[in-house]
């Protein structure tokens, strides 16, 4: 039986203690051996699911144990290119949360090292594991609606009373479309394996964070629509429709947090055939699909050329937004 991979986290992260930690602890194939923090109380509830865990205290000095094997990044947006290149150097495969980088460009020096390295380096887009998607991708692709004619997303919850969140600072490379617009932009692309020819915009912005989002879009086959926000109701839905149906996805990127994920199909005679995911876990999914990459050499399916195309359009939505 091969040896499950050795994890290290960098940084006690909110999101890294709730989901990615518990999920590399519960994942086949995996261990988590090390957690990188100078608190001993940000540590505590790590230990708490996860007793052998060692505890460094310097990112450096976990990257520095020959044991690590693979690092998972959960830290703020702007400094993830930095440390994700410092793994790599330190001989580490690179789990790193989205968005990797600020801008597209910024993917060429990870692509670069990963490369020259030969270990793994993925931003961790957890929903292209999820099988609501990987259904969904089948089912476009098998003709199920027919021709795909329009796309439509959305993606919104409300922190504004969290001030201090990075989503809410600029410094930080917050904002919603950072956070939240991977998932509306990156899920059209996964399903389609099409790039936008043409982009239009518009954002409402506060305090140097876009707070709210709207995305139009030609693809070569279809036209595509969303919006993205912080400050608005949580929502989230990707719908998909083609000349002869329509797939709905009513929790395409939260799934069990946001609800059930279901994938609707309607199809001509108003039926509806309703397929249920109820119990996928894709965090644990994505930690699994990364260790057989690590172990076995499997192909990754979310390679770091897919998470830079989803980069390109942020910067065009960027580039040609006008303001609300």
């Amino acid at each position: 039986m091969q040896k499950p991979v050795q994890w290290g986290v960098l940084g006690a992260a909110k999101f890294a203690r709730q989901y990615m930690a518990p999920a590399i602890h519960a994942a086949n194939g995996a261990c988590l051996a090390g957690l990188a923090t100078s608190s001993a109380a940000k540590a505590e509830p790590f230990q708490a699911f996860c007793p052998d865990l060692t505890v460094y205290d310097s990112y450096e000095a976990l990257l520095a144990d020959p044991q690590i094997e693979a690092v998972y990044i959960p830290l703020p947006n702007h400094l993830h290119v930095e440390w994700s290149l410092k793994a790599l150097e330190a001989g580490k495969h690179v789990l790193c949360e989205k968005p990797m980088t600020m801008t597209a460009n910024e993917f060429s020096p990870l692509i670069q090292k990963r490369d020259e390295t030969g270990l793994l380096a993925a931003e961790a887009y957890m929903i292209v594991h999820h099988p609501q998607w990987q259904f969904v991708r089948k089912l476009i692709a098998d003709g199920a609606i027919g021709k795909l004619v329009h796309v439509t997303g959305a993606f919104s919850f409300d922190n504004r009373a969290d001030t201090g969140n990075i989503r809410n600072r600029a410094e930080t490379g917050g904002g919603g479309l950072r956070d939240i617009g991977v998932y509306v932009i990156g899920s059209a692309r996964f399903v389609t394996g099409q790039e936008p020819t043409k982009v239009q915009s518009a954002i409402r912005w506060e305090d140097g964070i876009d707070t709210f989002t709207e995305i139009r879009a030609q693809f070569p086959d279809f036209t595509y629509s969303s919006y993205v926000s912080i400050r608005m109701h949580p929502h989230q839905e990707m719908v998909f429709h083609g000349e002869g149906g329509v797939i709905r996805l009513t929790a395409p990127f939260n799934a069990r947090v946001f609800g059930e994920a279901r994938v609707e199909l309607h199809r001509p005679g108003l039926e509806v055939q309703v397929t249920r995911f109820p119990g996928d876990d894709h965090y644990k999914l994505q930690v699994e699909a990364f260790c057989r990459s690590v172990r076995d050499g499997v192909e990754y399916p979310c390679p770091l050329e897919f998470s830079r195309g989803t980069q390109q359009m942020i910067d065009l939505v960027l580039d040609r937004a006008v303001s609300l």
